[in-house]
């Protein structure tokens, strides 16, 4: 059964019946039953988290038992982007995300990487996007890239099964490849997204590799998907060794998920899905989460709205055999990055966001009983 945030909310205010597992959740528990991990591991998906530095996150030690408990594998919120691996020319820093590998390693939990290149300038190095590349500036931006690339894949190695290689190339306004100041230098975009991939399967060739987005179900997404497939399209007839489509699933405020005008809703993802698997890719649901600022001020409807509006998103994402990984991008509220993003996760009355499966005091909510009865829904993976 599918249910949307505002049936969800009405039923809730009504006193009737709530789906199951969301009813559950709905009231207090101290035993979570079955791990994540246990229930998506019957079906073959493998559960994540992202694992980011700091006292809430990877410093806290019940936060990191949470998610050995719960979770097949991990992987870095931040330490492994180029801003944190090679924060000026030629200089690496591998400290924080080998730490943070060496505890999942330790704890039996598989790890993948993110990511290689993030193709806006605002989210690269500032030494890159202000660098002088002289006289041969293809030849210098071609050296520089492949340093980067073939740097950190060689520093992981095998150790790591999955890498999103590229990350957000397509521009959600348009559709278009975006350009970057490595872009205006190799070619153009598609050439240069093609480079990074090719080198990342020279390094790792049996890693997973992952172009990742944030596109979603929504109206105003039409122009993002369409051009995330032309991405997709284009890689495929150029060869491009890309096995996976990473899918972020920030699903929130922004996601225009319920019915319009008497359509069904998920048509449209539905389409974008065939699509994509139709081309022969996997799907990673790489950085989930679900926004609460657009549900009521009350915690136990706000609570029970986010676990509505994810089993909706989940049980038709989740319908794909393909979808391989789902990824968390943080368990706890206090350690998810929309607390901190006011213009997206404050709510009006200043009260703090309740994104994710665990509260702050690590105690299971709604939204986690709404993944467990996903997971239980969906169909094997192949």
């Amino acid at each position: 059964m599918t249910l949307n945030r505002r049936q969800a909310l009405a039923l809730f205010a009504a006193g009737l019946a709530l789906p199951p597992g969301i009813a559950a959740a709905a009231r207090p528990t101290s035993r979570p039953g079955p791990t994540l991990k246990e229930v998506a591991g019957r079906k073959g998906l493998r559960v994540g988290n992202a694992m980011g530095g700091g006292p809430d996150r990877f410093e806290n030690p019940a936060y990191r038992a949470l998610t050995a408990r719960e979770c097949h594998a991990v992987v870095c919120e931040n330490a492994t982007k180029w801003t944190a691996l090679q924060p000026r020319p030629g200089v690496f820093d591998f400290k924080a995300a080998d730490a943070i590998f060496a505890w999942a390693r330790k704890e039996g939990l598989k790890r993948r990487g993110h990511t290689l290149v993030w193709q806006e300038d605002r989210w690269a190095p500032a030494w890159l996007v202000q660098y002088d590349f002289g006289a041969q500036p293809g030849r210098e931006a071609e050296r520089i890239l492949s340093d980067h690339i073939n740097t950190v894949t060689r520093h992981f190695g095998d150790d790591l099964y999955s890498w999103d290689v590229m990350n957000e190339a397509v521009d959600p306004a348009t559709g278009g490849l975006r350009d970057s100041v490595l872009t205006r230098k190799l070619g153009g975009p598609l050439a240069q997204i093609d480079m990074c991939f090719r080198l990342a399967k020279a390094n790792v060739p049996r890693a997973q590799l992952v172009y990742n987005d944030y596109m979603g179900p929504e109206v105003g997404a039409t122009k993002h998907r369409a051009g995330v497939l032309r991405l997709l399209e284009a890689l495929k007839a150029r060869g491009t060794p890309v096995d996976a489509l990473g899918m972020q699933s920030h699903v929130g405020p922004w996601s225009d998920l319920e019915a319009k005008g008497g359509k069904a809703p998920f048509r449209e993802w539905r389409k974008f899905l065939d699509e994509v698997t139709g081309m022969g890719y996997q799907i990673v649901i790489s950085e989930f989460d679900v926004s609460d600022r657009a549900l009521p001020a009350d915690v136990t409807s706000r609570d029970v709205g986010v676990a509505a509006r994810a089993k909706d998103y989940l049980d038709v994402t989740l319908s794909y055999r393909q979808v391989t990984d789902f990824f968390m991008w943080g368990m706890a509220d206090k350690a998810n990055w929309l607390r901190q993003q006011k213009n997206m996760a404050m709510r009006e009355h200043g009260m703090p966001s309740r994104t994710t499966a665990f509260d702050d005091d690590l105690s299971p909510k709604p939204l986690r009983e709404a993944l467990v009865a996903a997971f239980r829904a969906m169909p094997p993976r192949g």
